[in-house]
């Protein structure tokens, strides 16, 4: 795990994971049953682009999203104070191998050897209030993400946060499924050696 403290939004951030795939995509590389994405090709094609270019894709936001990145710093000071963790923020955190990794919303360090993370999500009331009904929604929604970080920084589980001002918080908490885990890391990886050899292949002599 090497971890890179560029401010999340950055030039440095952007700069940090531009061409490798990020945990917050890892669902376009593998479904949630382990099977590979449709949407794998696609992503792929976009990560060699960038290696090429040196340019990443615009990144998308919206109102909604927005409005959860502003409210975020709110929702972790909520996370503490429900479960007493102190919650370390990180910009980019990279696998040993320097290929992929995950920009994570916070690390909890219990101790040297004993790690875990949350995810934030500061939805809109809607969806809130179908997290509230339905908990595990929350975690389904974000499954191969949440794994995805896990796979990453070796963390022994991780908690799915939802926050809204108005609303009352959901929490789920998402242990290692190492059976998933392997299959994540395949796929991860044969997206990194097809990256690899195609940016390769392709570069201006």
């Amino acid at each position: 795990m090497i971890i890179l403290d560029h401010e999340q939004g950055t030039d440095e951030w952007f700069a940090a994971r531009l061409g490798k795939p990020s945990a917050s995509n890892f669902g376009k590389l593998i479904t949630t049953t382990g099977k590979p994405s449709s949407s794998a090709e696609g992503y792929i094609n976009q990560l060699i682009a960038e290696r090429l270019t040196g340019k990443s894709e615009p990144f998308y936001t919206n109102e909604h999203m927005q409005r959860g990145t502003e409210l975020e710093p709110e929702a972790r000071e909520a996370y503490e104070y429900i479960t007493g963790y102190k919650v370390t923020e990180h910009g980019f955190i990279l696998d040993d191998s320097e290929e992929f990794g995950c920009s994570p919303d916070g690390i909890i360090y219990h101790n040297p050897q004993y790690m875990t993370g949350v995810e934030i999500k500061c939805p809109a009331a809607n969806t809130m209030v179908k997290y509230t009904r339905d908990p595990q929604s929350l975690g389904k929604a974000y499954f191969q993400q949440i794994q995805g970080c896990m796979l990453v920084t070796g963390a022994a589980s991780w908690d799915a946060f939802a926050f809204h001002p108005e609303i009352p918080p959901v929490m789920v908490t998402f242990c290692r499924d190492e059976g998933y885990l392997e299959k994540l890391a395949e796929q991860v990886k044969a997206a990194v050696n097809i990256i690899l050899n195609q940016v390769e292949k392709m570069k201006c002599k």
